[in-house]
């Protein structure tokens, strides 16, 4: 039996600029004790899909300025939250959370809902799964939106933001997520922190928030390290899909030097859009993110 806790539904009451419903998979294969919630906007019959993964401390209520342009532009979107995080069930044993529980749940994820012409749009952990699902599903990805984020393959070093980060949450188990992200990101108001804040009502919810920055693949041997390695490989000689970077440059975690290595993994990724007053949660500024990638892409 895996012991977890479900954020109550009057914790998400009054979310600013999300009206989006949640829907809820309780039937996941490998995952049929827990629950996990997704958003599923759009026609479903839409010939381009949006897959938006979110990461940490996050949940997709990080993609609300984001997900308006993807719909005005007549495209679905689907937007899970993973386990530990937003309205999904959260584990309370730390030692649940791994690399390849997340990632997997995102296979079978895709494999539920069938999704298929797939725009993988993802930020922090939600490239560094995101971006071993193409390898997965050669026929159901298309392209990618990156944003500060990496494929963490375990044979280059990790900036030393990413680091003090990680030694950060390591001595901070309690963290407040939405303070968290506000010192980075000053223009939230109250209501949008509290919106961060709101699938975590104490220190027994945050497993999943401790996990992620020791999960980060950063020596040669780490969990994920070997997948993420033959990624990157897939890509530099199988990838035929196109992509779109744009870079919140005052971040230290995984900002410009990051991204330009990414970037090198990716066969005929152009220059990324550079948000220069944009740190680590770079979604925060997504409207002209989202704009410009549909331009990139003629769609």
């Amino acid at each position: 039996m895996v012991e977890f806790v479900r954020t109550p539904e009057e914790r998400f009451k009054n979310i600013p600029n999300f009206p989006y419903e949640p829907h809820y998979i309780e039937n996941l294969k490998g995952y049929e004790e827990l629950r996990m919630c997704y958003y599923d906007e759009g026609p479903k019959d839409s010939k381009e899909v949006f897959l938006c993964l979110h990461g940490e401390p996050t949940w997709s209520y990080l993609y609300r300025k984001m997900i308006p342009v993807f719909l005005n532009a007549g495209y679905r979107i689907v937007a899970p939250d993973f386990f530990g995080f937003g309205r999904s069930d959260k584990p309370v044993n730390d030692e649940i959370y791994t690399f390849d529980f997340h990632r997997n749940s995102l296979i079978e994820f895709i494999l539920l809902l069938d999704l298929e012409n797939i725009t993988l749009v993802g930020q922090d952990w939600g490239g560094i799964f995101g971006l071993t699902l193409p390898m997965e599903f050669p026929n159901r990805f298309k392209r990618l939106i990156l944003m500060n984020t990496i494929l963490p393959t375990g044979d280059f070093e990790i900036s030393q933001g990413f680091k003090a980060f990680r030694d950060f949450m390591s001595r901070t188990p309690d963290v407040d997520a939405g303070r968290l992200i506000k010192s980075v990101t000053r223009h939230l108001t109250p209501e949008e922190v509290s919106a961060y804040n709101a699938p975590f009502l104490d220190i027994k919810d945050k497993a999943g928030i401790r996990r992620f920055p020791q999960l980060v693949p950063t020596s040669y041997d780490a969990p994920g390290g070997e997948i993420s390695r033959k990624v990157r490989d897939w890509f530099l000689n199988e990838w035929s899909g196109e992509s779109f970077m744009a870079v919140g440059m005052a971040d230290p975690v995984l900002g410009p030097p990051m991204m330009e290595i990414l970037r090198g993994m990716i066969p005929r990724c152009p220059k990324p859009l550079e948000i220069k007053d944009a740190g680590h949660f770079v979604q925060e500024w997504g409207e002209i993110i989202a704009k410009k990638a549909l331009e990139a892409f003629n769609l």
